[in-house]
């Protein structure tokens, strides 16, 4: 098993940007989206659809983790040291810096009593601060579990991989409300959760290999999905009652539309002008804190500045409250990573 080396990661660098652009989508069609029957229906047809386009984003990002870090061997504690210390120093920082956004939206009120305040903020970072932070709490989570998978898929043969992904699918299918009924007392959720998409990211990363005709059924898949994804969900929202049925990211509809984004974004080469290619590493090593502050832009980008899914047709203002949204958070985090001392971690670099 050879390593990813260091001119394929390319690859990975543009998938990372395209998930990273998709959360910001995501969020600004979410919205809408929880507008339904408050909104002209074409106008939350719209959303429905950017929210089924984008919904890749988060398990991409955990595949390209998996991709890039079961085939190694690590020593435990230099491993845990140096990847939590580069998530959790700037997780806190901005955690902070929602604390301060609900405080100053009227959202947290603090009085006299400092140690009563301080439970509030206590309580803020345990469960998050911020809606998109719970991302961190699972990443952080997977890297406790990262050195002991990496021992397993190292050591285990190609035939072994794939049993653990058949029964993680079908733990994820048995789990779904529809079909839990037949489900039996046996205990399979050791194979459930987010640590299936590091498995899968390696997998599809060292075992998958490029043909023409795989590449127009992953092509054929992908959109099959997301007409799926957008139809269902309307007739979900309009019939039933698992209205987030089709958008778990921990779902069979979602694993699909996600392998074929990676294998896409992975076999898909396109001769990009260099100073693109530039301008997209450089993005790239702020990818972290664009995510991290994004929110925070799309909270200011609303109020006062009106600028949201409703600054016109949502066809058109959805991408570009996401753009802007995208480019502000780039130098914003930018700009903090120029401070003495500590910007690097403010940055997320």
């Amino acid at each position: 098993m050879t390593a990813v080396k260091s001119q394929n990661l390319d690859w990975i660098n543009s998938l990372r940007l395209i998930a990273l652009f998709a959360v910001i989508m995501l969020h600004v069609s979410a919205i809408p989206l929880g507008q339904y029957g408050h909104i002209p229906i074409n106008e939350w047809l719209v959303a429905d659809f950017y929210n089924a386009l984008v919904r890749f984003a988060v398990p991409v990002f955990v595949m390209i983790t998996g991709a890039l870090t079961l085939h190694r061997e690590y020593e435990l504690s230099a491993f845990l040291k140096k990847r939590l210390s580069r998530v959790v120093v700037p997780f806190l920082f901005w955690s902070l810096v929602y604390v301060w956004y609900a405080w100053y939206n009227e959202e947290l009120v603090f009085n006299g009593d400092a140690w009563a305040n301080v439970k509030q903020v206590l309580h803020q970072l345990k469960y998050g601060s911020s809606y998109h932070l719970w991302y961190v709490y699972m990443l952080i989570g997977l890297y406790f579990f990262i050195p002991i998978i990496s021992k397993f898929v190292r050591n285990a043969t190609r035939r072994e991989v794939e049993y653990f992904l058949v029964m993680w699918l079908a733990v994820m299918i048995l789990s779904q409300p529809v079909i839990s009924a037949i489900n039996t007392r046996v205990d399979l959720h050791y194979f459930a959760g987010y640590a299936g998409y590091l498995v899968l990211g390696h997998y599809l990363t060292f075992y998958v290999n490029y043909s023409k005709r795989f590449m127009v059924w992953m092509c054929v898949l992908f959109f099959t999905m997301l007409i799926v994804i957008t139809i269902g969900t309307y007739l979900l929202y309009k019939y039933t009652r698992f209205i987030t049925l089709l958008y778990e990211p921990v779902g069979p509809t979602i694993v699909l539309l996600s392998s074929c984004v990676f294998l896409l974004g992975r076999f898909t080469k396109v001769q990009l002008p260099a100073f693109i290619v530039k301008a997209k590493n450089f993005a790239c090593e702020y990818n972290f804190g664009i995510y991290l502050s994004h929110a925070l832009i799309l909270y200011f980008l609303d109020e006062p500045f009106g600028i949201s899914f409703k600054l016109c047709t949502p066809l058109i203002s959805i991408p570009v409250t996401a753009i802007i949204c995208f480019m502000l958070s780039l130098l914003l985090v930018w700009l903090l990573s120029k401070i003495p001392f500590a910007g690097k971690w403010l940055a997320g670099l």
